[in-house]
C-alpha cells in the first residue's frame, strides 16, 4: 500500500514539477534593459524553456475531434479557457475532444497541414501568408465587442521615460513567436518605414512564445517593450490586470482580421460544415453562450479574406529584409 501511495504521490510531484520548470525557465535572468535604464537591471531569455512532455500521437479513430491552440496565450490560460470551447464543438459532434497544445505556432501549423489535428485557433500572420502552404480551411472568427478586427499594441513599462517607438533603439525587446502577427510581423513593419531593422534596432530580441508573457517580461522590468495582441492586453486588463497596470500603450496599430478558427483540408466536409453551423448559432444556446462570455466573444461569425489583406500587404513590404539573426533555430 505504502508503495502504491508513493507512486501516485511521485507522479503527482512529477507533474507539478514539469508545470513549475517551464514557469522557473521563462525567469531565467541574463543582460539589462529599459530606456536609460541601469545597466545592472535584469532581463528574461524566454527562449530558454524546459522541454515538456508531448502528448501521444493521435491513433484514430472517427469518434474523437483533435483541436489545438496555437500558443498566442500561456498554456495555463489556453488550457482552462479553450478546452471548454473545443470540448463543447466535440460533445455537440458526438465525438471526445483529444486537446493538443504545442510552444510554437509553426507546430500547429504543420499538424493542420498533415491533418494529424482537425481544428484549431491559429495566428492572423499564418493564417494570411501560409493558408495556401498548410491548406488551411477557414471555419469562422470571434467577434469581440462588435468587431472583427484586432490591433497591436506596443507597451513599455508605466514608469519608463519611452513615448514613442524611435526612443526604443538599443534596448531589448520582445517579440511573441516568429510567426506572430501582432507580436513580431507589426513592430517589423513599423520600423521597415523607419528604414529600420530589428535585429540592428534593438540591442537585444527574446521570443517569449505567448502574449501575456510578453506583458509580464515589460511589466517586472525585464524587457524594455513588447508587442502584443491588444485583445489579450484587454482580456487582462478586464479581468485581472495585476500585469498590465503595470505597462503603458505608446502605439496601436492598424485593424487586422482577428485570428480564426480553421480546419484541415484533410477533415471531410459534412464534419466542416457541422461545426461551423455549431459556432455560428454558439451563442444561441444557453451553455454555448457562457463559454463564450468567458472569452470575452460575442459570437462567431463566416471569414472574409478581406480583412487579413493587410497582413498580407505588409508582409510583402518586409519581405526584401533578411531573417532576423535572433530568430530561434529549428
Amino acid at each position: 500500500m505504502g508503495n502504491k501511495k508513493d507512486t501516485a504521490h511521485q507522479k503527482l510531484q512529477g507533474r507539478i514539477g514539469r508545470v513549475l520548470a517551464v514557469c522557473i525557465a521563462a525567469l531565467l535572468v541574463l543582460g539589462a534593459v529599459g530606456c536609460g535604464a541601469d545597466p545592472e537591471q535584469v532581463t528574461v531569455d524566454f527562449s530558454k524553456t524546459v522541454p515538456v512532455a508531448r502528448p501521444s500521437p493521435h491513433t484514430g479513430g472517427a469518434d474523437v475531434l483533435r483541436g489545438a491552440v496555437a500558443a498566442m496565450i500561456s498554456p495555463r490560460e489556453t488550457f482552462i479557457h479553450y478546452r471548454q470551447l473545443l470540448d463543447y464543438l466535440a460533445r455537440k459532434a458526438g465525438k471526445d475532444l483529444e486537446f493538443v497544445q504545442r510552444k510554437t505556432y509553426e507546430e500547429i501549423n504543420e499538424l493542420l497541414g498533415k491533418g494529424e489535428i482537425d481544428l484549431a485557433f491559429i495566428c492572423s500572420g499564418p493564417y494570411a501568408s501560409k493558408k495556401d502552404r498548410y491548406g488551411f480551411v477557414p471555419l469562422a472568427v470571434p467577434e469581440v465587442q462588435g468587431s472583427t478586427s484586432y490591433q497591436a499594441y506596443l507597451i513599455v513599462n508605466r514608469n519608463s521615460p519611452c513615448q514613442k517607438l524611435q526612443d526604443l533603439k538599443g534596448q531589448t525587446f520582445a517579440f511573441t513567436d516568429p510567426d506572430s502577427n501582432t507580436g513580431r510581423l507589426v513592430p517589423t513593419f513599423w520600423l521597415a518605414e523607419l528604414h529600420q531593422r530589428p535585429e540592428t534596432f534593438f540591442r537585444q530580441i527574446t521570443y517569449t512564445y505567448s502574449h501575456d508573457n510578453s506583458i509580464l517580461a515589460v511589466a517586472r522590468g525585464l524587457v524594455a517593450a513588447a508587442a502584443v495582441d491588444g485583445l489579450i492586453w484587454e482580456y487582462y486588463q478586464a479581468t485581472n490586470p495585476v500585469f498590465t497596470s503595470k505597462t503603458r500603450i505608446i502605439k496601436k496599430s492598424d485593424l487586422y482580421g482577428i485570428p480564426p478558427l480553421v480546419v484541415s483540408r484533410h477533415l471531410p466536409p459534412a464534419e466542416r460544415k457541422q461545426l461551423e453551423k455549431t459556432l455560428l448559432t454558439m451563442h444561441e444556446d444557453p451553455e454555448g453562450k457562457q463559454i463564450l462570455a468567458g472569452l470575452l466573444i460575442d459570437r462567431f461569425l463566416p471569414l472574409k479574406e478581406e480583412w487579413y489583406e493587410p497582413i498580407r500587404s505588409m508582409h510583402r513590404r518586409v519581405s526584401h529584409l533578411k531573417e532576423s539573426p535572433h530568430a530561434p533555430q529549428p
